[in-house]
């Protein structure tokens, strides 16, 4: 493991120790998930773009002209 030294605002850092406490976790634990919660939102972001870039139009059309043109199922 690795020591991290942040510095916050005193009304985040209250925030976080209700949160943790509610919980039923540490400080150290909430935090690092948020950040784990965080790094893996911007990860897919990313994914999600390098996915979209390399998509072509023609491969769109390709399958959505393969799907049924009839009405939607109510339930």
């Amino acid at each position: 493991m690795t020591a991290l030294t942040i510095r916050l605002p005193e009304s985040l850092h209250r925030n976080i120790k209700e949160l943790a406490r509610s919980e039923g976790i540490s400080v150290n634990q909430f935090i690092a998930s948020a950040a784990s919660e965080k790094m893996a939102a911007v990860h897919t972001l990313d994914f999600l773009r390098r996915e979209a870039a390399a998509g072509k139009r023609e491969d769109f059309e390709h399958y959505l002209g393969a799907v049924p043109d009839v009405p939607s199922v109510d339930e």
